[in-house]
Order: structure tokens, then sequence, then C-alpha cells
């Protein structure tokens, strides 16, 4: 009888996880085998013939790939970085390092777009923030055309990232670094043990399950950070900011192609589960 009302309890989650998640993944899988165009109930089967465009000859679909790994490698190093070590001068909780932990968290909720406008604005080579620094300091030859150069756009983007989502991580570190047993650090003086050799024999890796989620969530996160990217550069100039994500936007809702942009959408899952994967494994293995 209790697993009966627990079920029902469960249903309407599980109704709402239906609709809007399962069911439009297997409409995904099934679209990417057609030329479906999105607007009419008419469509043929292709079979595999968008997968081999995508992965043998679609060079843009290469070059969002290729963007979006430089994206992920540079946000996932710097944010865990950035966010490990500013958790750890803001562990105690203190009225001032509780209001700097708000502090950091802020722009996380704002609005992806809010924050695009925002950086874009500071990047801009001759009004942008950035730039007027440099020349005030009578650095102006380090002044740069931030978002227009293909060269730098996607690092540019990333630092963007890795400023919108480091007060995010921190909270996680934070609550990680609470639950190590304090006891362990006592001992650990006791026998002498540096700074430095705490952190490394006592805090890494014990904050390890903290740090996996981190690194996971991070991962995600730049794999599904279109808005962000659209709103500042909508993947130009020359496809250097294109990523995966607005590839598929492009395909599906520019060009109507919504059974190839299915496809990439697939691929895209399959890529990201790939590298949580090897994440998650990678770091097991250091835990063991």
């Amino acid at each position: 009888m209790r697993n009966k009302m627990l079920l029902f309890f469960m249903l309407p989650s599980l109704l709402i996880y239906g609709v809007f998640s399962f069911w439009p993944t297997l409409n995904t899988f099934f679209y990417s085998f057609t030329d479906w165009d999105g607007l009419t109930s008419e469509y043929s089967f292709v079979g595999f013939d968008h997968y081999t465009r995508l992965i043998g000859s679609d060079s843009i679909f290469h070059t969002a790939i290729t963007n979006n790994i430089k994206f992920m490698l540079v946000v996932v190093i710097f944010q865990t970085l950035f966010s490990l070590i500013l958790s750890l001068f803001l562990i105690k909780n203190s009225p001032v390092n509780v209001g700097l932990r708000a502090l950091f968290f802020f722009p996380t909720i704002l609005s992806s777009v809010s924050v695009a406008f925002i950086w874009a604005y500071m990047y801009d080579p001759s009004l942008g923030l950035l730039n007027q620094l440099f020349d005030s300091i009578g650095l102006g030859s380090f002044k740069q055309n931030w978002i227009g150069d293909q060269n730098i756009a996607i690092y540019s983007i990333s630092i963007t990232q890795v400023w919108f989502h480091t007060g995010q991580m921190i909270v996680l570190f934070v609550a990680g670094l609470h639950a190590i047993p304090k006891d362990l650090y006592e001992v650990a003086r006791i026998e002498g043990a540096s700074r430095w050799q705490s952190f490394r024999y006592v805090t890494w890796p014990l904050l390890a399950p903290a740090t996996t989620i981190v690194i996971a969530f991070t991962t995600v996160q730049t794999f599904k950070a279109f808005d962000l990217i659209y709103a500042m550069t909508r993947g130009g100039p020359n496809y250097s900011t294109e990523i995966i994500a607005t590839f598929i936007y492009t395909r599906a809702f520019r060009s109507y192609e919504f059974g190839y942009a299915s496809a990439a959408a697939v691929l895209l899952m399959a890529i990201s589960a790939l590298i949580a994967f090897l994440q998650f494994r990678l770091l097991r293995t250091e835990r063991s």
C-alpha cells in the first residue's frame, strides 16, 4: 500500500518528464532519419544520410565541434580553478565571506542575454571598458577587437562564461569543504603538515566528489551555452564562435532543415555523454 502511495506522488513528476523531456528526445531520434523541414507534415526517410554528411563532409559542423572543445577546455579549467581558490578563501561563515559569496553568485541569477549585452559592450573595440582600461594604464598595444577577431573571439566568450558561473561553483566547493571533518586537519597539524600538505593530502582527496560535480556540471553548461554565444556573436565572425548548439539552431530555424538539425542534436548528446563518461572515469581513477 505504501509503495502504491509513493508511486502516486511520483506520477506528476514522471508525467512532466515524459511529456517535456523523454518524448521530445525520442522525436529527435526519429526525425534525425528524415528530411522533415519543421513546417509541413510531410517527410521522407533518409536513413543515415544526415549523420554521414555531418561526420564526413560538413566543414561548419567540424568547426563547431572544434570551437566547442576549445570553449569547454578553457571554461572547465579556469572556472574550476578560480572557484576552488575563492572557495578556500571564503570557507568560513563570517558576515564578510557570506556577503562575498553572494556577490560572486549574483551574476548567475542574471539572464544570459543580459550578460551577453553587458560583455559585448565591454569588449567593444572603440567604447569598451576593457580597451579603455588598457589605454588608461599605458598598455594600448594590448587593445583588441575581442569578439570581432576570429582568432580570439571564442576565448573572449570563454572569459565571459567563467565570470558568469564561477559564483555558482563556489557554492558547490564551499559545501564540499564544509563536509570535510575538521578532526583531519587537526591531526595533520599535529603531525607537522604544512598548509600545502594539508590541502594536498586531506582537502583535495576528500573534495573529489564536489570536484566531479563541478567539472561535469561545467562541461554540460559549455555545450548548452547557446544563448550567451548567439546574443554576443551569432556564431561569427566567420564561424569562429559557432558551437554545436548554435549550429543546430541555424539549421533548424533559419535553414528549416529540422531533420538535419535533429541529427546534429543526437550527435551533441552523444559527444556530451562521452565526455562526461570519460571525466567520471578519470576522476574516479584519481580518487582510487
